[in-house]
């Protein structure tokens, strides 16, 4: 794999204002999309809090004058734990910056700093395999004021502090040099380190952006337009539905394509995603077992097969369709109802 130096005023990171939801605008314990320690929430942003339900999640309109239409919104729904977002940086945008000096800025406010007012920030390297990086990054959260204990191959490159945030939206940031040895990602990490909060208070936050250099740079999209940010997400993660409406809130599927029975019990197929994906999608993009799911395949005596289906599209949408028994006819033509719905 080959890596390409990134441009000096280039924003890194995707997705920095906030827009593109495709997983949903609201991420509760009561939502499909759910605020559990771990989960996806806007495009390419991860939560990571001690323990569920830690705080909603939302796709606000609280955002700072002349900044674009949406910040991230965390509503605290339990008490007295720690909170915060990530972003994973892909090996080929990481690898890059070794031994350079970057620096990630962002915007925020605080509802209320009588209990929300520990707010820090921190640039993360990780040394395990490339693009792979543990699930959970946090060991321990630890006490109020102490920076959480990483897991194994991830360091922090800056020594993160109390950006002292207020309640009128500023712009923060931190520098670092990535002087760690084999980095392979590096992570975007923004967090309350507060163990003692208050029901209902928000943290707001923006404009995130990673650059190089010493200094920030005035906010700018990974893509030029809405639509080319919303590709660039695409890559990583490409849902059926519209944007804002999270996957799943029903079985059926609702895209088609054409399958060519080359057998009895295997088919070929061109799933039409919008961009290439990062990786080949493979089961996690498509399962089948007998009822609708996220694959069906129609066709005379076809609608329920009662066989599992195994489909391996590749990064491209190329894609195998095997079936366990052999109901297909060799010659045939079957249609496809899918959706497209998973994080890569």
């Amino acid at each position: 794999m080959s890596y390409s130096l990134i441009s000096l005023d280039r924003n890194i990171l995707h997705n920095g204002a906030m827009e593109i939801p495709q997983l949903g605008t609201t991420f509760t314990a009561a939502t499909i999309a759910t605020n559990n320690d771990g989960s996806y929430l806007l495009d390419r942003w991860k939560l990571f809090s001690d323990g569920n339900d830690i705080v909603d999640v939302t796709q606000s309109t609280v955002v700072p004058t002349g900044s674009g239409k949406y910040s991230i919104a965390f509503d605290v729904e339990t008490i007295n734990k720690k909170f915060g977002i990530a972003q994973i940086v892909e090996g080929m945008s990481s690898i890059p910056l070794q031994n350079k000096k970057v620096t990630v800025s962002f915007k925020a406010k605080v509802s209320s700093t009588a209990k929300l007012d520990n707010i820090k920030a921190a640039i993360i390297s990780w040394t395990g395999t490339e693009d792979s990086v543990t699930a959970d990054i946090i060991s321990a959260w630890g006490a109020e004021g102490t920076n959480p204990t990483l897991v194994a191959n991830c360091t922090y490159e800056n020594t993160p502090v109390n950006l002292n945030i207020t309640t009128n939206f500023a712009t923060y940031s931190v520098s670092a040099i990535l002087d760690t040895a084999s980095i392979k990602n590096i992570l975007v990490f923004i967090w309350s380190d507060v163990t003692d909060t208050t029901l209902g208070d928000f943290l707001y936050v923006t404009d995130t952006m990673l650059n190089i250099g010493n200094n920030a740079l005035p906010f700018s999209k990974a893509g030029s337009t809405f639509i080319e940010e919303l590709n660039i997400c695409r890559r990583f993660y490409e849902t059926s539905y519209a944007l804002g409406t999270p996957p799943y809130t029903s079985t059926d599927a609702n895209r088609f394509t054409v399958l060519y029975a080359y057998s009895t019990s295997g088919c070929r197929t061109i799933f039409p995603f919008f961009v290439p994906k990062r990786i080949d999608p493979a089961t996690k993009l498509i399962s089948y077992s007998g009822t609708i799911d996220k694959l069906s395949i129609i066709g005379a005596g076809l609608s329920n097969i009662g066989n599992t289906v195994t489909c391996s599209p590749s990064q491209t949408g190329y894609a195998s369709v095997s079936d366990s028994g052999t109901a297909f006819t060799n010659g045939s033509i079957y249609i496809a109802a899918w959706r497209a719905d998973a994080n890569l």
